[in-house]
């Protein structure tokens, strides 16, 4: 049996959909970075314009990874599962800066993520039983 033959389960398409939403946020983060830009001062500019950059092409790579996922692909599952570490790691670092409720947030989304993708029937869904 192949993966197209097994119904779609909810915990590959919650995975997929938040997936989605981690790449949209990733684009508006990177859209407020470009309006930093415009407006930083002189000595700051490449740092700046370095990290709209980053932050764009993390949103691009998300939303491939999101979308492979969506196409059933086994070899997404891996890079859908280090985007939640860096997300946990990013919500630690919050935790320690501030704000403590973002950290947490993001640290629950990067697990909660993480499990939909490790979960049996997303396991069954990627033809990885």
């Amino acid at each position: 049996m192949t993966p197209a033959d097994v119904e779609t389960p909810a915990t590959l398409l919650w995975a997929v959909r938040l997936l989605a939403a981690e790449a949209v946020a990733l684009a508006v983060l990177a859209a407020y970075v470009m309006v930093l830009v415009v407006t930083a001062d002189p000595g700051s500019l490449a740092v700046a314009i370095s990290l709209a950059v980053m932050a764009a092409l993390g949103a691009g790579a998300v939303f491939l990874v999101a979308r492979a996922l969506a196409g059933r692909s086994a070899r997404a599952r891996g890079p859908a599962i280090v985007v939640q570490l860096f997300l946990i790691a990013s919500g630690g670092f919050l935790l320690q800066t501030g704000p403590s409720w973002a950290g947490v947030l993001l640290m629950g989304l990067g697990v909660g993520v993480a499990l939909l993708c490790l979960l049996p029937p997303t396991t069954r869904a990627l033809g990885l039983d």
